[in-house]
């Protein structure tokens, strides 16, 4: 009974941190704007417009030249939060609840910028919306896995891999909600979200991280620096590069893909499909941190 409960606080805590990271001001990325930005020196005007409108992918963007674009963006991200010598440096900082340390939050703020680059480069859709600041249960869902994938869960890894499957199968331009939210997926996302929330203590957040990194055995305290954040946001950069979704010559349509299937915004979906299909899928088991 308290080991259930521990875990329920541990998720919570996670939600908590990732929910108040992402209303700091400029965590959130416009896609269209950076991918215009990132991809301006590399590509022609048709291909970054159809990359926007639809996906790299879609566009044919080669996977080296979204390596190389990435790699820029985890090079800017990480000498920002590298050059940050106090959390308090943040505007906004001081309206989060108490029970929310700075530094986690910064660093988290950091973790979600780099995410969300990572992310729209390798062909996934906005992950929020323009309107109003609460983020989607859906969103929450994969960044909390891409998160576990920064630190480095195998979990994560394979749920991130599921979700990529889904929407490169059936080219859809939207995350699979019920998958995510509710259906085969969800189990994965809460295990994923209760490891990561162990890690974020009141006392030292920073120490945590450093233990979380391989090969990083120093502890880190105050600001989070180089030699957390640059192999975290390199992990997800690897696996994200890796799944069918970031293939070139990928189109998307528009709906939503729901444990397999697209369906239209306008159509209902069938609750019973997804319990059967969940019950037929197994969860993978949570791991630790791997090399």
């Amino acid at each position: 009974m308290t080991h259930g409960k521990d875990v329920e606080n541990s998720e919570s805590r996670f939600f908590s941190v990732l929910l108040a990271a992402a209303k700091l001001p400029g965590v959130r990325i416009d896609r269209g704007a950076y991918l215009r930005s990132a991809l301006a020196r590399h590509c022609s005007e048709e291909d970054i417009r159809r990359a926007i409108d639809e996906t790299p992918a879609a566009a044919g963007i080669t996977v080296e030249v979204l390596d190389k674009v990435a790699n820029d963006s985890i090079r800017y991200e990480t000498a920002k939060v590298s050059a940050l010598s106090a959390a308090a440096g943040i505007p906004g900082i001081l309206a989060l609840p108490a029970t929310i340390p700075a530094d986690t939050a910064q660093y988290f703020g950091h973790m979600l910028r780099i995410a969300q680059k990572l992310a729209y480069l390798y062909s996934w859709p906005d992950l929020f919306s323009d309107e109003g600041d609460e983020a989607d249960d859906a969103t929450m869902a994969v960044l909390t896995l891409f998160f576990g994938v920064m630190f480095g869960t195998q979990s994560a890894n394979a749920a991130v891999g599921k979700v990529a499957g889904m929407m490169a199968e059936q080219v859809a331009k939207k995350l699979p909600q019920k998958a995510l939210t509710k259906g085969v997926i969800y189990p994965m996302v809460k295990k994923v979200a209760a490891y990561i929330g162990v890690k974020v203590t009141k006392q030292s957040f920073a120490k945590s991280v450093s233990k979380a990194v391989p090969l990083v055995g120093a502890a880190v305290s105050g600001t989070l620096t180089f030699a957390t954040y640059l192999p975290m946001a390199k992990r997800l950069k690897k696996h994200l590069a890796g799944l069918p979704l970031a293939e070139p010559s990928h189109r998307v349509m528009d709906g939503e893909v729901v444990d397999g299937e697209v369906v239209e915004e306008h159509d209902s979906f069938d609750a019973a499909s997804a319990e059967q299909l969940g019950a037929e899928r197994a969860v993978v088991k949570l791991e630790g941190p791997q090399s």
